[in-house]
Formats: structure tokens, sequence, C-alpha cells
């Protein structure tokens, strides 16, 4: 793992702040992107366009799995949600909080969904439990992220999917960017920059291996916030991923690994 110094403090001290209201977890970063203000960051037309990226990459890793029973790690920032209710999954999201479900109350309430409060690196189901374990904007906030991969594999039957920021793109240079990210995103947070390789390491200790990758971006998401334009924006990721810039060094990158 390739770990900025300044960002993983910065990620440690707001883990510290979010424990004190979930029960002294140890990994609450979710409790921030599953708020309101974080929802601003994926507002608009180019917000919209930004989300549909990704569900096509969640699309294409579930493909494989009709009916699935899903478990959503840290999934209350709910952009998920819609999709694998609208396409008949058995939805489980967990949170660090309360709070964390609050923007899936349209799912609960009509049974669409379930929602329970947990310790992300000691999750309250037994080993196996779910056909596929999902967690995004989560591991890239995370200190101790080597739990957290055991514990996803622990409780996934067939596969595990995550997403994470690549050492291998325009992330690595994002804390000496941070100021000007911070003026175009406002509500912009620190984040912890991965190896790919470590990343499948940890996996393989819990027996499992890549099935499949797929990074969204070679330009930076904050490039695309700070165009505001979706049909620019595709036009250009479309000629970026022709030529094969994107899959060389394309972040945040969706992983799919699958149990041997």
């Amino acid at each position: 793992m390739e770990q900025n110094n300044a960002a993983g403090a910065a990620d440690s001290g707001a883990a510290g702040r979010h424990a004190e209201t979930a029960g002294g977890f140890p990994e609450t970063a979710d409790i921030e992107t599953a708020s309101d203000d974080y929802a601003t960051r994926f507002s608009g037309a180019i917000g919209a366009w930004l989300l549909q990226v990704q569900e096509n990459a969640t699309a294409r890793m579930l493909a494989d799995y009709p009916g699935a029973s899903v478990l959503d790690v840290g999934g209350g920032h709910g952009q998920l949600t819609p999709y694998l209710v609208r396409n008949g999954f058995d939805v489980t999201v967990t949170g660090s909080a309360d709070s964390c479900g609050r923007r899936l109350e349209p799912y609960l309430g009509n049974g669409q969904c379930a929602f329970e409060v947990a310790n992300h690196l000691a999750l309250p189901f037994e080993d196996r439990s779910f056909d596929i374990v999902l967690s995004y904007r989560l591991l890239t906030h995370v200190t101790r992220w080597r739990e957290l991969v055991a514990e996803l594999s622990r409780v996934a039957d067939g596969a595990v999917i995550v997403d994470f920021s690549s050492v291998r793109s325009f992330n690595y240079i994002a804390p000496q960017l941070f100021k000007l990210k911070k003026r175009i995103e406002e509500n912009t947070r620190p984040f912890t920059c991965y190896k790919e390789s470590e990343l499948l390491a940890a996996f393989a200790a819990s027996g499992f291996e890549r099935g499949d990758r797929y990074p969204q971006f070679f330009l930076p998401m904050a490039f695309h916030r700070l165009v505001g334009s979706p049909g620019f924006s595709s036009f250009k990721e479309w000629g970026l991923r022709a030529i094969g810039l994107t899959s060389l060094m394309g972040s945040p990158v969706v992983l799919k690994m699958v149990r041997r």
C-alpha cells in the first residue's frame, strides 16, 4: 500500500472522531460517506454521469450472479442501492451508526433492502453468509485495511467487489494538489492509494483470486467536476480508454475477487 502520511493522519483523526458516535467501532469513515454533504459531490448532471460509470462497472461484475444475496459494507451512501434493488438482488447494507441508514429509508420501509449497524472489522454475520460482498467508498478511507479485506472475504461465499484509488493514476499526486482539489470539490477529504498487487495478496490470504477489474476514469474526478460537462467527459474518457491509457492508469478501480 502507498499511503501519504498526511492523508493517513487525517483519516485516523476522522476515524477517532466518528468512533465516539459509533459505539467505539475502529473504522467509521462511512459515517461521512453516508451524509447529505457527501452526496453533493455527486449532484447535478456530472455527478449522475460519474455514478452511471460506477453502476455500469458494478453491473459488469455482477452479471454472473442474478438474484444473489448482496452485503453492501459501508453502503449508506446509497450509490449502489437503486441498481441492486431494481435488478432483484437481496440487499443488506451495513453502516457504522444509525445515521448511515437515513439515505436508504425509501428502500427500507417496503422491505426492498435491510440495514444493520455494524463494526466493519467484526461483521455480525456467519462465514460465507452472502453470495456477494460489496464495499465502495470505504477501503480508500480506512487504516486497518488488511483486517477489512479479511472480514469482507470471510462473509462472502462467491465474490468480493471493492473500489480503490490506485497509485498508478493521477490520484497518487492528489496530496500535492489537495488545496486545489478542495477549492474545486469543497467537501473532499484525504484518501489512501493502493498498489493493486498488495490488495491481491491480502485477498489471496483469504482464499480469493482476481476475477475482473475496471478502472473507471483516466482523468481525475475533480477535473470532470470542474468541467461539468458529461458529454465532454464521456468523449474524453472514451478516447483515453480506447488507446489503453485507462487500463494502465485509471482510477478508482472496481476490483472483483472470487473465491478459489
